[in-house]
Parts: structure tokens; C-alpha cells; sequence
């Protein structure tokens, strides 16, 4: 292909998905440290050294407090500052249609914060997380997330070709590349390996938009009905879980809505690999009465599963620590950098057409 041809692909691709590339940046930098900022904006946990309470108390006060909601699931606190994190469906918030959290002292079960499940007034993280998916659009949102990523891919790889050049220049740190005309290529070079990291990875999730499924799918809508009462005592099973798996550390629990339902336990065994979520990388399932009936381990499950698991992982740099979100807030921010110098570098050379006319 011709250089000025691509150079072309390369401009418009970059015109055509500047806006989306700065918007997912700084959208997806600020979401790395999602669990941190939103467990400021709820505030609370604990105030002595008490014991929290048992989930069994707190899952009692839930259905006292919100008789007719079914409660779908329960966020378990860490032991450290964090509360219960209920989600429930209730006539009474946006009728029954949107999922409200419910945040619970860990000590002494009343309630610290309710809020909806993406509000931008009161989830700021929530709303920013559906937008960083879909745009809040729903499924043309998640179509137009998906089309943008092939369009921010086509400008990577173009970039490389167009100037591969200068790669080993910029490697090397030579002089006569750090010119001010010559940001966006620095950039693009020294963030290159992440940006094709975010990009590859973001495109595998919303591959699932270009099948015929997708398209096929319609809403999907249930009827809202009261949770029953427990059907055994959560506490005393994660405490049979806590001997029968005892590197398994529990994060979240979705309740049975029937007896014959199941309650899900998802969270993560330490001898997991370090890629692997802490929170959300296993899942054993209980019977009506407490009793283990199925395990999903992270590394038992399908090789399709395993590495969607891990796709995301990498994208969302939820791995390694405060360290790795760091440096992912920092280089993310890059995708948009490039947005922004690449759109200059044309209107640059616009003016120039114009002015040489």
C-alpha cells in the first residue's frame, strides 16, 4: 500500500474515532481505581474492634426493611472499613426496574448509604462504569464500543507501519526526534505496547457485537416477586466452605430466588495465579440446603472461559496491586493523548493546505 494511501487510513481512522479513543481513556483511567473511590463516596465501616456482624442478621434486616424487593445479591466487607453491599429490586426505586444498593454498617446493621446501581447524581463510578460499556446506550452502545475498537486498532497498526521508522530513534532516545512537532510519535511509540494491549483486549469482549446472537437477542425482562427467607444459614456454610476449601476466600453471594435455586459464592483460592481477580475468579454453588452441588474454579473451567477471565483482568488492570492501577491511569491516559495530538498534527496541516492555496 502506497504511504500517502495509508497515511490517509491512518488520519481518518484517527478522525473517526478520536472522540471515542479520549473518551474511553479518561473513562477507563479514572475506573482502575473504581473500588477505591467508590468505597470513599460510601464512607462508614467500622468503628471498633467488634466483630461484624453475621450475614444471616444482616440479610434479616434487609427483607424487614425492604419487604417486597427481591434481594439479588451481597457484597461481603473485608474486614477492614468496608460494609455489607446489598443489591436488591424494589417497586418502590424506578419500579422494580433498576437494581438498588443498600450499604450496611458491618457492626451494627443500619443502613449508611442507598443509592442506584448507576446513578450519575449518587453511583458517579456506577454511571461511569456503564458508560465506559455501552455509552449508555445499551446495545447500540455496545455495538458503537465495538466498531470504534476495530477503528482505534486500524490507527494503531497503521501508526506502526507509517512510522517504523523512527521507532529505534525514539527508543534510543536520540535528539533529533524530541521535537515538539514530533509528540504524537513519541507518544504513540513509548505508550505503543499498552495501547495495542487495551485495544486487542477491548475488541475481544465486544466481539460477541458482529454475531448474528447479538442481533437475535431481544430485552430481557422478569417478574419482580419478594425474596423468601432463608433457606439455611449462610454463615454456618461459608464456615463449612471456609474447611472444605480453606484458601478460598468468599467476595460476593447471589441469592436463590426459589428453592430449587441456586446461591452462588464467587470469589478467588490464594493459589490462584496472580492474573486471576481476587474476587471473582471461582465460584461454588449451594443447594437448598447449604450443601455444595458445583464448583467452578478459574482453573478447572473451559480454556474459552479461562482466558476471557483473564482478557479482562489485563484490560481492567485488576491485577497486582495499587502499583499496576497506577501505571495503568497513567498510560491510559495516553490513548487519549494520542487523540488529541493526532487531531492537531491534521488541522496543522489543514491550515497549511489552505494558506499555500
Amino acid at each position: 500500500m502506497p504511504k500517502t494511501i495509508l497515511f490517509k487510513v491512518h488520519a481518518w481512522a484517527g478522525l473517526l474515532g478520536g472522540l471515542f479513543v479520549l473518551l474511553m481513556s479518561v473513562s477507563g483511567s479514572i475506573l482502575v481505581f473504581h473500588a477505591e473511590l467508590d468505597q470513599v463516596s460510601v464512607g462508614g465501616g467500622k468503628t471498633s474492634s467488634h466483630e461484624i456482624l453475621p450475614l444471616d442478621s444482616c440479610y434479616h434486616i434487609m427483607q424487614q426493611t425492604f419487604p417486597a424487593a427481591r434481594i439479588s445479591s451481597c457484597e461481603l466487607p473485608d474486614g477492614t472499613e468496608s460494609a455489607y453491599a446489598f443489591s436488591l429490586y424494589d417497586t418502590s426505586f424506578e419500579k422494580g426496574r433498576e437494581a438498588l444498593q443498600v450499604f450496611l454498617h458491618p457492626q451494627t446493621g443500619t443502613i449508611l448509604k442507598k443509592r442506584s446501581s448507576r446513578g450519575m447524581r449518587d453511583h458517579f463510578m456506577g454511571w461511569l462504569s456503564a458508560f465506559h460499556g455501552s455509552f449508555g446506550l445499551g446495545k447500540t452502545g455496545e455495538w458503537l464500543l465495538g466498531f470504534f475498537a476495530v477503528i482505534f486498532l486500524f490507527s494503531l497498526f497503521s501508526g506502526v507501519i507509517l512510522y517504523r521508522k523512527n521507532v529505534l530513534s525514539v527508543l534510543l532516545f536520540r535528539k533529533e526526534v524530541f521535537r515538539k512537532k514530533n509528540l504524537h510519535q513519541l507518544i504513540g511509540v513509548y505508550a505503543l505496547l499498552f495501547n495495542l494491549v487495551l485495544g486487542i483486549t477491548g475488541f475481544w469482549m465486544q466481539r460477541y457485537v458482529f454475531t448474528k446472537a447479538f442481533y437475535r437477542s431481544g430485552e430481557y425482562s422478569s417478574t419482580l416477586f419478594a425474596s423468601p427467607p432463608l433457606y439455611f444459614s449462610l454463615d454456618s456454610s461459608l464456615n463449612n466452605l471456609g474447611i472444605q476449601y480453606p484458601d478460598f476466600k468468599e467476595h460476593v453471594i447471589y441469592f436463590a430466588q426459589t428453592k430449587k435455586g441456586r446461591t452462588a459464592i464467587y470469589g478467588s483460592r490464594a493459589s490462584n495465579s496472580f492474573i486471576h481477580s481476587r474476587d471473582l475468579a471461582d465460584v461454588i454453588f449451594l443447594d437448598s440446603a447449604g450443601r455444595t452441588v458445583k464448583t467452578a474454579f478459574v482453573q478447572d473451567i473451559d480454556p474459552g472461559s479461562r482466558y476471557d477471565i483473564i482478557n479482562a483482568q489485563v484490560h481492567y488492570g485488576q491485577y497486582g496491586g495499587m502499583v499496576v492501577k497506577i501505571v495503568y491511569g497513567l498510560l491510559g491516559l495516553t490513548s487519549g493523548l494520542l487523540s488529541i495530538t493526532g487531531f492537531l498534527m491534521w488541522y496543522r496541516r489543514k491550515q497549511h493546505r489552505t494558506l499555500t492555496v
